[in-house]
């Protein structure tokens, strides 16, 4: 077992197109290409560390770990949130 684990190598996406993970917009054919995306997502081994990577990474643009950019700005806001009030 190697010391450095690539979870990328084990992502559900590794076949498909890169394109399907960068929407133009989220409304109407973007809107279907990001649920089509979150599909490939909802199957994926490494989805958490895929979330983790974009949150960590300040990712802005595409599907990451199932979430789309507005997912993750929401996210970002919570934990923000959360953290203030403990």
């Amino acid at each position: 077992m190697p010391m450095y684990d690539d979870w990328r190598l084990r992502a559900a996406c590794q076949d498909e197109d890169p394109e399907l993970f960068f929407p133009v917009t989220e409304m109407g054919p973007g809107a279907t290409q990001a649920e089509q995306a979150k599909a490939v997502c909802a199957r994926c081994p490494v989805r958490a560390k895929c979330l983790e990577y974009a949150l960590d990474n300040g990712l802005d643009h595409g599907i990451f770990g199932g979430t789309t950019e507005l997912e993750r700005r929401t996210l970002r806001r919570r934990t923000r949130a959360d953290r203030r009030a403990a």
